[in-house]
Parts: C-alpha cells; structure tokens; sequence
C-alpha cells in the first residue's frame, strides 16, 4: 500500500543514531534508549509506518526542574525516545532548508558554529566599537507564538508531513511538575530535539532580519536567545534598544529586565565613567583587565573576556559533588581517569582567554587530591604539608597524569 508522504527508511535509522549518541532521559511513558533498542528493529518499523502514514502522534512532554546557574529553576520538557526520534527525523529534513536563510551571525544551536566562535566574534567586536547592548530573551522557549512561528516554518517548507508534525509537537500537551496534563497554547518545549531550531527560526525573524534591515551598519552576535549589538555611541545603543523592545513586544516576547543592559567597553583609551562597564555572555566575563602584548611584553589595560565567576563557582561545585576526597578505595589514576574527560572540556572551553583565570578551579581540584591523599595514606594522615609534597613530586613525575597538568596549568599545591 502506497504511504501518502515518503520518508526513507535511512532517514529514521540516521535519526536514531543522533539520539542514540546524545543520550537523554526516559519520558512519559517511561520507557528508557537501552528499553527501546530491546526492540530496535520493530521500533523504528512501527515510528516510520506511522510517520509515512500520517497516523503517527506525538506523546505528552515529561517537564522536569533543573536549577540555573544564576539561580532559580528552569523547566525541562522531555519528550519519549520515539517522540526524540520522530522529531529528529523532521529536524533532518527541515534544516538544510533554514540554515541557509540564517545570517552568520547567527551562532547557537547550528552546524559548524559554536559558542567559542561567537566570543572570538566578540572580542574583537568590543575592541572596535564602545559600547554594547546586550540583551535577552525572558522565558523564550515558554512563551513563542504558535502562529508566527508556523508562519516561519512554512514560508521555508513545502513538506506537508513537516509543517504536520510540527503542528502536533507544538500543541502536545505537557505533563507538568504536578503529573497532571496541560494544555499547549505557545512555546516549545526546552529539552525538545526540533525545539533550538524552531527558536532560531523564529528570532531570525523577530531579531537578525529586523536588526540587519533597521540597523544594518551596527554588527550583531546572538547565540539562542542572548544577543549583542555594538555601538558607537551611548545614545545609539539606547536607541537600538527602544526599537527592539517594542519589536520584541509585538512578535509576543518580553526582553528580561535584569539582563538587558546598554554596556560601556571600558579599557586604557576609553576611560569614561559609566555604571555597566563589564557583561556575562556564554560563560565569559567581558570586562577592562590588564593583559601582556605575547611579543613586546607591554602591559596595558583591555576590555577582553575570561571565565566568568558563575562558571568558575559552578565547575568547583561539580568537583565537589564528584566527592573524591572520600573514595580511597580507588587509586589516583582512577580518579584521573574520571576526571580528565570533564577537565579537557574545561580547558577546551574557558581556557581558550585569559587562561590563567581557571587557576582558582584547579587549586580547588588539587586541593580534592590533598585531601584524598591525607584519607588514603597512613603515612600522610596528618601532615598536609607533606601530602601536597607528595602531589608536587607527582605532578613533576606524570605530568600528563591529569588535563590540567598536562596543559601546563597545575595550580598552586596547598
């Protein structure tokens, strides 16, 4: 029997695959990735003859509170495993046809682009231009408009079955905090596989396109819903952000109150006094810091970024909940072991300006080790000092033992 849409059976395995690899929770129905595959083949059978069908209808959301970093909770939809594959499998499709449309500077959530990429943008960005309006959306993926958004989708698509289910993920119900089912009027749930790229489509729109056609001399960066605009003056920033929160407004969002702010990009030369003179994008701490020319050795004041003290507090919290200075079961290679794929990120990550600003996260971890060491050695038990001898001599004999003694950036022992 002929399938009204044609969807390649590939297509779905492609799309297990990518879910397979980015892991995630059990939904509503409980049902786990290792429950699925128990029953791979029939699975994925069963999902693509109801997608190819159009009998095919998405489960409600699992929502699930996560705390921010900068305090407060934020919201998690889960949707199930088939639910995750389905809408990868019109993300595939749907992708190649929007990317395209988005403009460069366009960074979150997209194919060879990354959040590094957006702070190098910006550094640069904050040498060449004074000042700097920051902004932010408040509660994004919980408040996006159904109608606009599907107006987006289908200006850039002419696949019924991909304008069909997305219709259905956007008016799924939610089982709440409460474990009761709520009805959908707006938003996409944050957690959802479709969900990202639906936002950048839709603040292409609400933002890039109306910046780029009404302020096309002033370069923008925006990663999901944290954005920058640079200025060359104090009132053109003021005004940039005047004419985006009554657009913003009218495409049915509200810009955050507390993390919308016009900055000055204060350094040696621009020694203005004004109260906003450092921000906080994507982990980075922009701010005036007194750095070294690498070739004249010339110090001097720059408005340039570093890992913030939110990241910084968070990555000593995760060190501390790995609870190391308990285990003494265990050997130190072990604990590097554990430990050295989350250090590399760190490194990879916040070490890339300003480096030496991640050196208070690795007193802190070394610190751990002490403390270990202190549990685990009866020779040690009571002598501080000569346990951080004994990581001292360590560090000297297996420098590549973990990332950050690798990388040349063991902290201080004490």
């Amino acid at each position: 029997m002929t399938k009204p849409f044609d969807i390649p059976k590939k297509l779905v395995w492609e799309a297990y695959l990518r879910v397979k690899a980015n892991k995630g929770a059990a939904g509503v129905d409980q049902q786990s990735l290792n429950d699925f595959e128990q029953n791979l083949k029939n699975n994925l059978y069963k999902l693509w003859n109801r997608l190819s069908s159009g009998s095919y209808i998405p489960s409600s959301t699992r929502t699930v509170a996560i705390p921010k970093k900068s305090g407060g909770e934020r919201t998690l939809g889960i949707p199930t495993v088939t639910d995750r594959i389905a809408q990868m499998v019109v993300k595939l499709k749907l992708e190649p046809e929007v990317d395209s449309s988005f403009i460069d500077d366009s960074y979150g959530y997209r194919p060879k682009r990354s959040a590094i990429d957006a702070i190098e943008v910006t550094r640069k960005r904050c040498w060449q231009y004074d000042w700097v309006l920051e902004y932010d959306i408040k509660s994004l993926f919980d408040t996006i408009p159904h109608d606009l958004l599907m107006k987006a989708v289908e200006k850039h698509t002419q696949c019924s079955w991909v304008t069909l289910y997305i219709k259905r993920w956007l008016n799924a119900p939610i089982q709440g905090l409460d474990n009761q089912q709520h009805e959908r009027t707006c938003g996409t749930p944050q957690g959802g596989v479709i969900s990202p790229l639906l936002a950048n489509l839709f603040l292409h729109y609400a933002i890039d396109y109306w910046l780029k056609r009404n302020h096309p001399d002033l370069p923008s960066c925006r990663y999901a819903d944290d954005g920058l605009v640079h200025c060359r003056t104090e009132q053109q920033a003021k005004q940039v952000l005047r004419g985006l929160g009554e657009r913003i407004e009218n495409c049915g969002l509200e810009l955050h109150p507390n993390k919308t702010k016009v900055i000055y990009c204060k350094d040696g030369r621009r020694r203005k006094s004004y109260e906003n003179t450092a921000f906080t994008f994507l982990g980075y701490t922009f701010k005036p810091r007194m750095v070294c020319n690498a070739k004249t050795k010339h110090r001097f004041v720059s408005f340039t970024p570093a890992v913030s003290k939110e990241a910084q507090k968070a990555m000593r919290k995760k060190v501390r909940e790995a609870r190391w200075r308990w285990r003494t079961e265990i050997e130190i290679a072990d604990i590097a072991k554990c430990s050295n794929p989350i250090l590399y990120g760190w490194i990879n990550y916040y070490g890339k300006f300003c480096k030496s600003e991640l050196n208070s996260v690795w007193r802190h971890f070394n610190r751990i080790l002490i403390k270990w060491a202190l549990r685990k050695y009866k020779r040690l038990k009571g002598h501080k000092t000569q346990a951080s001898r004994y990581l001292q001599r360590l560090s000297k004999d297996k420098p590549t033992l973990f990332a950050h003694w690798a990388s040349g950036i063991k902290g201080a022992f004490a």
